[in-house]
């Protein structure tokens, strides 16, 4: 019933979308990996669902074309001396796509929401940085009212913060600080994100959305920015995990932009299609994740052999082919607020054959070899790229006497298992959220559900805690650092490599701008026919 009551209405928005000015209204097709896993802003924690939400939703903050935060729904903002006040006046002119107004009340009733355990929101630790965030989160707190968002009017909206964060405006464009519609939800609870009843406040909003095929968006007339501004009319971004398929169709004209590409393509893009590959440095990492809760991957001397014996160097230039950077460190390079390369393993610069050597003595110190073989099952998230990987890494493995097991499932699958610690060795990968290297560092803190291994330190803990209080940056830097090496020193995970944007480009598409956060928003684009 719901499958086909979304088709009806979607086919109903659709035929609007077409009539838009012309018979040819400019809908931009976009390959974007996995199915989302839904419209709520609380409910979401991959890139491909980030893509959708970030056009259909704005926060307070939102991104220019180079990914640097810009006012959104709040025109101005003051901070108090300390850093620890926001106070954020809204736009008049701030709608939702059904007309109301989007008040400083569904801002509180948002981050309330947030934080609420029952909402079970994966990414609600993003905004701990608000007063009693975490303790209202981790139910050390019983009282919502306690925490520190106020609506002072309908247009004044005020945040008070645990501590000075200096990132803090970057940290509001993510999604876990956009507005929810309350005046919906409190007539129509959580139904309000079926494709019939949801509102938005982005520059577009939904109108149809097939899971398992894809989300279609049009324009929102009622859009602070104007609709008149925005050049493309609707995205349909398709749910595939096909990435050679979707490249054939790209190459047929049937996708504008892909969002990934196989890359065994890359010498061909660059070679046939000039302008088209769009492959740059951004903040992002490439990484194993071990099950500390199972054994052996609770013995440090197994970690480190897994870790000793991957090539890193490579994997970018020869299994991919398209040239990623090795990972010997955690924070990606050139993160603000941190040193330049940062903590790296002990071991980086040691020649390949030393390291596989170390490696195959160190796993039989932890009792295996190739007599006594350490059988791994590795998981890895329906994708060609990811299965080069997984396959050349499981070939490095085999001189220590690690025999292999590949299981791949589709992505919601697979990040569901990894949250529920159904794995023993598994792909991972992370894109900032915003530009400082405590995103990255997070995901190997305890409690945090993004650390899917589970590994925990205490040392590592308060290093962090304690950087979250430090106001002098290169203090904080310093704190940060040391967190770092301790979780490589006990290869807490498995860094492989550092990302680069992987977009594929059609000539048709203008104002598309590489940037180190790989966020591409619809509006800032234009198409030709």
């Amino acid at each position: 019933m719901t499958f086909s009551f979304k088709t009806f209405t979607g086919a109903l928005a659709l035929s609007t979308l077409l009539a838009l000015g012309s018979a040819h209204a400019k809908e931009l097709v976009m390959y974007n990996g996995g199915d989302v896993t839904s419209l709520d802003p609380h409910k979401l924690s991959g890139d491909w669902e980030d893509r959708v939400e970030g056009d259909i939703f704005e926060g307070l903050f939102t991104e220019d074309a180079t990914a640097k935060p810009i006012p959104g729904v709040a025109e101005s903002h003051e901070t108090s001396e300390d850093g620890l006040t926001w106070t954020f006046k809204l736009r008049d002119d701030a709608k939702w796509s059904d007309g109301e107004p989007v008040t400083a009340e569904d801002f509180v009733f948002a981050f309330k929401r947030l934080m609420d355990p029952k909402t079970a929101a994966q990414y609600a630790y993003l905004q701990y940085p608000i007063k009693n965030a975490e303790a209202i989160n981790t139910g050390k707190i019983d009282d919502l009212e306690q925490l520190g968002v106020k609506a002072v009017d309908d247009k004044t909206l005020e945040i008070t913060l645990e501590q000075p964060v200096p990132y803090y405006p970057s940290l509001l464009t993510h999604y876990t600080a956009y507005p929810v519609p309350k005046h919906l939800i409190d007539k129509v609870g959580d139904e309000w994100v079926q494709i019939a009843n949801i509102v938005t406040d982005g520059p577009y909003k939904p109108v149809e959305w097939v899971p398992g095929s894809h989300v279609l968006t049009a324009k929102n007339e009622h859009w602070h920015g104007g609709p008149d501004t925005l050049d493309i009319d609707g995205v349909r971004f398709l749910s595939m995990e096909d990435v050679s398929a979707g490249f054939r169709r790209y190459q047929a004209g049937e996708i504008d932009l892909m969002t990934d590409y196989p890359k065994d393509q890359f010498k061909f893009i660059q070679e046939n299609m000039p302008g088209q590959g769009h492959f740059a440095p951004f903040a992002g990492l490439y990484y194993y994740v071990f099950n500390t809760a199972k054994p052996p991957f609770d013995d440090e001397k197994v970690r480190e052999a897994l870790s000793l014996a991957v090539y890193r160097e490579v994997i970018g230039a020869k299994v991919l082919g398209s040239g990623e950077p090795p990972a010997f460190g955690w924070v990606p390079p050139g993160m603000n607020n941190y040193p330049e390369e940062g903590a790296r393993f002990d071991w980086a610069n040691e020649a390949y054959p030393a390291r596989l050597e170390k490696a195959k003595a160190l796993l039989e110190e932890a009792g295996y070899g190739p007599d006594k073989p350490l059988n791994v099952t590795l998981s890895y998230n329906t994708n060609d790229n990811h299965k080069r990987v997984a396959v050349a890494i499981a070939a490095m493995w085999k001189p220590l006497g690690v025999n292999v097991s590949l299981e791949n499932t589709e992505v919601k699958v697979h990040y569901a298992n990894l949250r529920q610690g159904a794995f023993e060795v598994a792909r991972a990968g992370w894109l900032a959220d915003f530009n400082d290297p405590v995103n990255f560092l997070d995901l190997l803190k305890s409690g945090i559900e993004m650390n899917y291994g589970q590994w925990s330190n205490p040392d590592y803990n308060q290093l962090l805690d304690e950087a979250a209080k430090t106001q002098d940056l290169d203090q904080r830097a310093g704190m940060l650092e040391k967190a770092e090496k301790i979780a490589l020193d006990q290869d807490a995970a498995l860094p492989i490599y550092f990302y680069l944007s992987e977009n594929i480009v059609s000539p048709k598409i203008e104002g598309f701008v590489d940037n180190v956060f790989d966020k591409h928003r619809t509006r800032w684009l234009s198409m030709t026919e």
